[in-house]
């Protein structure tokens, strides 16, 4: 009788390559290790030899980098989205994409089980299994971490280090860097460790070494950079001119932004199991597109239709960072975002220096911009008339001297 087969979302790092001896072990199962390339550059050397040696059957390394950047990053900067007005949602977004594929894997394979290393104090289980259950609800899913079994065996990292010495896993945790990170093409994080005191200062000289796509604002160069971002239908299709895929802008920011110090974030966030945490986020490449978009916006986007899509900012924020990105009201949503960004085309150049992203000018053919209309001048089109806004603030204000009477009334 064949084994069950488990496909597990595997980095390489402590936590999965112990959590993949003991699912084998435990469960008598062949471990499908999967591994996403969304972006971790070096992280990805040696992962198939290693699980392999530690005990999968079959190893998956996928590249989805182009798939993350188009179908992921770019409709969800369509949307403005920003989690507490700091957060560029950089992990979030990632989990539906890995999960999405590990669904498939599983079905490719004949898996009955998916299985993750996200504890249970954390937002990737959600992300991860809301994912799992939108798009294969048969697929059950296994969470080590969750598990009472698994808890008492390793009740810290000091039993995890000696259960992967004992079988020869090789892992590189050690105290030389005291935090967690997880990178991708839109970013990296860091948590825990010494940044778990939010009095920590890890934008100190002495905790430089920390940071790894870009350099302190301190450290950038003493010369602005000019780039000009050209989009079309709210999706930015070229650099300087040049033509790109969504990979290759992103990529292209990425350099240009960590070169001048750009994109660095420390907050205190709320995680959707209830917890506060503190995390710190790099997304250079992200904070340049986002800011371009929003300034294309501005010239070619009807008032009433951004400020309906900016009321919705929240709540697609919500949406991305509690793990329902394949929810039927983030699908909903996002075709209003769509329609929205019909006529979002044109042309932005942006300054950057010295962690800033500055603006330095706009142009589209589809601009709702008039000057003739707008100066302050005489309007040469007579498109509006000053004295109509007599009755206008008329109108407007027929209510609050109503209720200013009624209260006055009171006294």
């Amino acid at each position: 009788m064949a084994k069950e087969k488990i496909v597990l979302a595997y980095s390489g790092g402590l936590d999965t390559s112990v959590i993949l001896k003991w699912l084998k072990e435990t469960y008598d199962a062949e471990i499908i290790a999967f591994t996403a390339d969304i972006g971790q550059k070096d992280e990805l050397d040696g992962l198939e030899a290693k699980a392999l040696a530690t005990g999968a059957s079959k190893v998956y390394i996928d590249d989805l980098r182009a798939e993350f950047a188009k179908d992921f990053i770019y409709p969800m900067f369509q949307a403005g989205t920003m989690y507490e007005g700091q957060y560029l949602l950089g992990t979030s977004i990632a989990r539906p994409l890995i999960a999405k594929r590990m669904v498939d894997i599983a079905r490719a394979e004949g898996a009955t089980a998916i299985a993750h290393g996200a504890t249970g104090k954390g937002n990737d289980q959600v992300r991860f299994e809301l994912t799992a259950a939108a798009l294969a609800p048969e697929i059950s899913v296994i969470a080590p971490w969750r598990l009472e079994a698994f808890r008492e065996q390793f009740p810290g990292r000091a039993e995890m280090i000696a259960y992967a010495e004992k079988h020869g896993i090789p892992v590189t945790a050690s105290a030389a860097k005291p935090y967690s990170t997880d990178r991708n093409l839109l970013h990296i994080s860091f948590e825990s460790g010494m940044l778990e005191d939010p009095w920590f200062d890890p934008s100190a000289e002495e905790n430089e070494d920390m940071y790894v796509l870009s350099v302190s604002p301190e450290r950038a160069p003493d010369q602005a950079e000019y780039v000009e971002l050209t989009f079309e239908q709210g999706d930015c299709v070229a650099l300087n001119g040049e033509s790109l895929s969504p990979l290759e802008v992103m990529e292209r920011l990425n350099e240009l932004g960590g070169k001048h110090g750009i994109g660095r974030v420390d907050m205190v966030e709320n995680r959707f199991v209830g917890m506060k945490s503190r995390g710190v986020y790099e997304t250079p490449g992200g904070t340049i597109l986002f800011t371009a978009h929003r300034k294309m916006e501005s010239l070619t986007m009807d008032r009433e239709v951004m400020h309906l899509r900016d009321s919705l900012i929240a709540k697609y924020s919500q949406l991305v960072y509690n793990g329902f990105w394949f929810a039927p009201e983030r699908l909903a949503l996002q075709a209003l975002v769509t329609e929205s960004q019909k006529n979002v085309t044109g042309v932005v150049r942006l300054k950057l220096y010295k962690g800033n992203v500055i603006g330095a000018g706009v142009k589209s053919p589809v601009s709702l911009y008039n000057p003739d209309i707008a100066t302050m001048e005489a309007d040469p089109s007579q498109a509006y008339d000053q004295g109509d806004a007599t009755g206008f603030i008329r109108l407007n204000a027929l209510r609050l001297k109503v209720s200013s009477g009624v209260e006055q009334s009171k006294n």
